[in-house]
């Protein structure tokens, strides 16, 4: 079950959103009744690794209760390794296992092992990630075990945050389990929250990605400079009004049932530099890292060279963390590269600049998502090649106007200047910009997208959200 298809809507949220509200103050009775649709609604969508989760769940658990009685710092530290080798172990198994064996044999020249059929369990990569920040913060003390394992549960299960997160550390989610407030004013805010989310989601993203998967379909002869541009242009706001969409409607269901949830985005388009995406990109991953690994490894206390290895180090881990592929792994190492490079002394030449700071950040994004996207090394430089020697690359069996509707170079204009720029311009222009949030006009721009969005999703085949597959 995905927050953009029919069954949510108008059937799970209002039935869950109506039990909630009938539970009223008791919140041991809306935590039961939210960790109950929480499993439901990842059964829905992943029958079979039910036993995973609910597995993952009770050993965490277990082991955290172990690490709070236990005195001794060796015992706690042995419970704090069993943890992290349990979470990285079902990680490991279920999302790199075939990566890593087809690697050897390719190295070895030969089949030294057989790869299996593993199919990815539905977000294993972000409650795995979130078991792990629980065991690491209790083991440094910084809050004691839960007790309460349907609690437990219900940090791990709930529903808006399962699938693709964010990344929630337990520390932000323990207390809003029994002390969390609800309100009109809030609800509203996270039903708006939601339908913006939506809006970006069945209106621009799928719209730009049926283009994208047109141009990525053809055969490579086929693919000129000019196609190549207009593809990763817009797979780059594909990607982003996706995985911003989904994190909005998590934030806004989050908002309805009383908690809030961390932000993920922070217009990360209109960054100024590489260093600044990062911190404007996926944050509760980013955070993740520098939380966890990043200073684990000495941050930047161990002088520059350890400090530039540090953020390979990362960026190597975030690039798997996406996928079990070169692509991704090239992905990330490029990104630390230029990471590097801006703490080399790139990045204080960028900010004496207006425009070449952003012009470099984007082209930048886009050749990285070029990797992103395609899937294989080889075939990436290829288009790559289109993209910037396109005199060398003029031919093709279709013309622009087959493969890309001037709709969707509308909401590509659309999704650029919703990117920060008109955000940006709104607030310099006019300061009433401001008054129109939670107006009645914005009620109507509301109910219009809603509208126009389900009706986008009952004519439209089913789209799933990218992050899902991470």
């Amino acid at each position: 079950m995905v927050f953009s298809s029919m069954i949510f809507l108008w059937a799970f949220l209002p039935i869950v959103f109506i039990l909630d509200k009938i539970a009223g103050k008791s919140r041991k009775l809306q935590n039961l009744i939210l960790l109950a649709a929480s499993l439901v609604f990842y059964a829905w969508g992943e029958p079979r690794y039910m036993w995973l989760l609910l597995v993952s769940i009770l050993a965490n658990y277990v082991l955290g209760l172990v690490m709070d009685k236990t005195q001794t710092a060796g015992a706690r530290r042995t419970a704090l390794i069993l943890g992290i080798l349990a979470n990285l172990g079902i990680l490991g198994y279920y999302k790199y296992f075939n990566f890593f064996i087809n690697t050897l044999n390719k190295v070895a020249g030969r089949e030294l092992l057989s790869m299996k059929d593993i199919a990815l369990p539905l977000g294993v990569s972000f409650f795995t990630f979130q078991a792990m920040s629980y065991l690491i913060d209790l083991y440094k003390k910084k809050y004691g075990a839960q007790k309460n394992i349907l609690n437990m549960a219900l940090y791990f299960a709930f529903f808006p945050k399962i699938t693709q997160g964010p990344i929630e550390k337990y520390r932000d989610f323990e207390k809003q389990l029994n002390e969390r407030k609800q309100s009109l004013s809030l609800m509203g805010e996270g039903i708006r929250r939601f339908v913006y989310g939506l809006a970006k989601k069945v209106i621009i993203a799928d719209a730009l990605g049926s283009c994208v998967d047109r141009i990525y379909g053809l055969d490579l002869a086929n693919v000129n400079g000019v196609l190549a541009w207009i593809a990763i242009i817009f797979y780059s706001l594909q990607l982003y009004y996706d995985f911003s969409g989904y994190s909005d409607m998590a934030v806004g269901l989050g908002k309805m049932f009383g908690f809030t949830l961390v932000e993920n985005f922070n217009y990360p388009y209109i960054a100024s530099t590489i260093t600044d995406f990062w911190r404007r990109w996926h944050i509760s991953l980013t955070s993740w890292f520098r939380e966890y690994l990043y200073f684990s490894l000495g941050g930047n206390r161990k002088g520059k060279l350890r400090t530039y290895i540090n953020i390979s180090i990362i960026f190597v881990a975030t690039g798997l963390w996406h996928g079990a592929s070169w692509d991704f792994i090239c992905w990330g190492v490029f990104h630390g590269f230029f990471m590097v490079l801006e703490r080399l002394g790139l990045g204080k030449l960028l900010e004496k600049t207006k425009v070449i700071k952003h012009v470099y950040t984007i082209l930048v994004l886009c050749v990285g998502w070029t990797f992103f996207r395609v899937g294989d090394v080889g075939l990436t430089l290829q288009y790559l090649k289109r993209m910037f020697l396109p005199w060398m690359y003029t031919a093709s069996g279709f013309a622009v106007q087959e493969l890309v509707t001037n709709r969707a170079f509308f909401l590509a204009a659309c999704g650029i200047l919703g990117c920060g720029v008109l955000q940006k311009c709104a607030v310099k222009i006019s300061p009433r910009a401001e008054k129109f949030k939670n107006s009645t006009a914005e009620l109507i721009f509301c109910m219009l997208l809603l509208a126009y969005s389900v009706m986008l999703m009952v004519s439209s085949t089913y789209s799933a959200f990218i992050y899902m597959n991470f």
